[in-house]
């Protein structure tokens, strides 16, 4: 399917966006890009990842990170919260400061989710895994559920850290958010 007109995405999230220990054409948004080109897609994806970012330090860059002329976000944030243990309650509610001030702007939004490490506890892991779809629903944006499904805990996928997708891993979620992320693009066109 060929674009009508030309898009502009940001990728706006932590070091799975900024692409941790890649070279930049490894990256998430980059690899994005070239997936959605190969589809017909005329899309531009601007990396707007910033490693150890927490949902705070998202919405404090927020202004200047997405420029004016953005037609939408791939919103990647909390897995930082989630892995220092900050309340659940206030990565929602920064999360939906985000989501508000894009919408302000007239900017769509892709919400992609991150699930809970099960080492932090069942009721950490409930009010943590229960953030991205209650927001995805009270703000009407689409939802991709977990952003590193089918490459969290498949050591083959993940850098030495066992965390970070290796270039073969940043592959996999593309392949698997790409649908998702057409879908997406198609309301903007």
């Amino acid at each position: 399917m060929a674009s009508a007109r030309s898009l502009k995405l940001v990728a706006f999230g932590d070091s799975l966006t900024a692409g941790y220990n890649l070279p930049a054409d490894a990256a998430f948004p980059a690899v994005l890009e070239k997936a959605l080109r190969h589809d017909g897609y005329d899309v531009s994806i601007v990396n707007a990842g910033v490693s150890g970012n927490t949902a705070a330090d998202g919405l404090a860059r927020l202004d200047w990170s997405v420029q004016e002329g953005t037609d939408g976000v791939i919103l990647e944030l909390g897995a930082n919260d989630m892995l220092r243990g900050l309340p659940p309650a206030r990565t929602e509610e920064v999360l939906g400061e985000i989501l508000t001030k894009l919408r302000a702007r007239h900017i769509k939004v892709l919400l992609a989710g991150m699930l809970a490490s099960p080492s932090l506890g069942a009721d950490y892991v409930k009010a943590f895994d229960a953030i991205y779809p209650k927001l995805a629903a009270q703000y009407d944006v689409p939802l991709y559920p977990f952003f590193l499904k089918g490459v969290a805990g498949q050591h083959g996928l993940l850098l030495s850290d066992g965390m970070h997708p290796n270039a073969a891993g940043v592959r996999a979620i593309v392949g698997a958010i790409l649908p998702t992320v057409e879908t997406f693009l198609k309301t903007m066109l």
